[in-house]
C-alpha cells in the first residue's frame, strides 16, 4: 500500500501546480527591419491621396492554425505577428473613372525560421512586390505556413465626385438603374403607310 502511495505522489505534486500562463506573440519587430521600405520607382505621389497619408488593409493568414487577421498599415510601415514581418512601401487603387479597377500594394514578407534541422532561426525574405486584389493570381506570397494578400487601400481622387457616370450606371431618382426604353424622353416615331394615289389599283 505505501509503495502505490509513493508511486502516486509524483502524479499528485503535478496536479496541484497551476497552469503556465500562454505566452503572448512577439510584436516587436528588429531593428535591422524598422526602416522603411523605399517605394518602387513607379509611383507617382501627385496622383491622389499623398503616399504618407494612405492606409493599405493587408489580410494575414496563418494556415498552421488557420488563423486570419486583418493588419492596417500606411506606406513605410512595419508590422510584426510572432515569427512573420510584413512591411508595406505603398498601395495604390485606380481612379474611379478607369476600368478595371484594381487595387494593389507593394509588400515584403519575412519570416523567422530555421532553414534546416542543424541551422538556427533567422529572419528570411520570403515575398516582395506588389500583391493585387482583383487579380491575386499575377503574383502570390509563395510559403508554406503563412499567407498575406491586399483587401483595400483608402485613397482619393480630385475632382471624383464630379465624374459623370455612364449611361450605364445611371439611375433615377430611386435609387434604380433605369431601364433602356427610358432613357429617351420621346417614344419612337411609328412609320405611317404612304396614301394610295386616286385611281391608282390598290
Amino acid at each position: 500500500m505505501k509503495l502505490r502511495l509513493l508511486a502516486l505522489l509524483p502524479l499528485l505534486a503535478a496536479c496541484s501546480q497551476e497552469p503556465g500562463v500562454p505566452q503572448g506573440q512577439e510584436t516587436e519587430v528588429p531593428k535591422e527591419f524598422a526602416a522603411p521600405v523605399p517605394p518602387p520607382r513607379s509611383i507617382d505621389p501627385g496622383v491622389g491621396t499623398p503616399l504618407a497619408e494612405r492606409v493599405a488593409t493587408l489580410g494575414l493568414l496563418n494556415k498552421r492554425n488557420n488563423i486570419a487577421q486583418d493588419i492596417q498599415m500606411k506606406p513605410g510601415e512595419s508590422r510584426r505577428v510572432g515569427n512573420v514581418i510584413v512591411r508595406l512601401a505603398s498601395c495604390e487603387r485606380t481612379a474611379p473613372w478607369e476600368n478595371p479597377p484594381e487595387t494593389g500594394a507593394f509588400v515584403q514578407v519575412l519570416v523567422q525560421e530555421r532553414l534546416s534541422a542543424n541551422s538556427r532561426f533567422e529572419w528570411h525574405r520570403v515575398f516582395s512586390g506588389w500583391l493585387f486584389k482583383n487579380n491575386p493570381s499575377l503574383n502570390v506570397v509563395e510559403h508554406p505556413v503563412y499567407d498575406v494578400w491586399v483587401k483595400d487601400c483608402t485613397m482619393e481622387f480630385p475632382g471624383a465626385p464630379d465624374f459623370p457616370a455612364s449611361s450605364s450606371n445611371r439611375s433615377n431618382a430611386s435609387g434604380n438603374a433605369k431601364p433602356a426604353e427610358e432613357e429617351s424622353a420621346e417614344p419612337a416615331a411609328v412609320p405611317t403607310p404612304a396614301a394610295t394615289p386616286p385611281g391608282d389599283p390598290a
